[in-house]
């Protein structure tokens, strides 16, 4: 699958802007929830292994994720990952990140994209799984790039993420228990490398114009619509990017404006 690559791509991409950082340095805040750079790798590193698992060994994800619930409910996730990992941090962390991710990617590149795949939810393809696994590197490390004062590069793999917010926009509203609002705005957005994707049927009124990566940032909320360049038009595409949800999970409001931004160096 491509997507596989895709994933290790962009796990690599985030790993070069960390490497060189000291161990002090894992310990910076980000401006999601105030969560360290550890934190976002020990995130990014268990939910890859749990993937992995997934495929190779079914008893053992079954214990990796025992428990999870209750740390979800408590809303302590981190403690819970920092347990598992056995307080792994800093360069160790982004050692051991970077090689289980490989090996993830291997294992996903050479299995049937339609197998499905045991979660901690509903279970899914394994080309969703990866898809997702990619999106969450993606996602989470924005939070990284804009501590660090980093401009991210995109490229335009970041499509897979485009296509899995066209695929949730129905997701955004029924989770919210709305009522989906029909038609989907027609999208048309302009990729990193210059290439213009389309979604949806032409209409004037209905539709989303811009940047691919501001799409992508609007739709896992890691930017309010407010701080992009995206042109919104109509009802439909308004309610959508004002409360856009790729990502599984209870309903989750977006950035408040101005909260999410490249930091700026001193």
């Amino acid at each position: 699958m491509q997507q596989a690559n895709d994933f290790l791509e962009e796990t690599r991409a985030l790993a070069d802007v960390i490497a060189p950082l000291s161990d002090e340095d894992y310990l910076q805040k980000t401006a999601f929830k105030a969560w360290t750079i550890d934190m976002v790798l020990r995130h990014l590193h268990f939910w890859n292994m749990a993937a992995l698992l997934s495929v190779t060994d079914e008893f053992a994800f079954d214990t990796l994720v025992m428990g999870l619930t209750d740390a979800l409910r408590a809303g302590s996730l981190p403690d819970h990952e920092k347990a598992y990992l056995d307080g792994l941090s800093g360069r160790a962390l982004r050692d051991a990140w970077l090689i289980k991710a490989g090996e993830t990617a291997d294992v996903f590149a050479g299995i049937d994209p339609s197998r499905r795949l045991k979660w901690v939810g509903p279970s899914m393809s394994a080309r969703s799984s990866i898809t997702a696994r990619l999106m969450e590197t993606w996602a989470h490390g924005q939070e990284v790039y804009d501590q660090l004062g980093s401009v991210r590069l995109n490229k335009d793999r970041i499509r897979n993420i485009v296509v899995l917010g066209v695929n949730t926009y129905g997701w955004t509203f029924s989770n919210r228990k709305q009522p989906v609002p029909e038609p989907m705005p027609y999208l048309v957005l302009t990729s990193p490398s210059g290439e213009i994707w389309t979604y949806g049927e032409d209409q004037a009124d209905n539709r989303i114009e811009g940047a691919a990566e501001e799409f992508c940032q609007v739709v896992t909320q890691v930017r309010n619509v407010a701080d992009t360049r995206l042109t919104v038009l109509g009802a439909n595409a308004t309610s959508w990017m004002e409360q856009a949800q790729c990502f599984a999970g209870p309903p989750q409001p977006p950035p408040a404006p101005g909260t999410r931004r490249i930091r700026e160096r001193f």
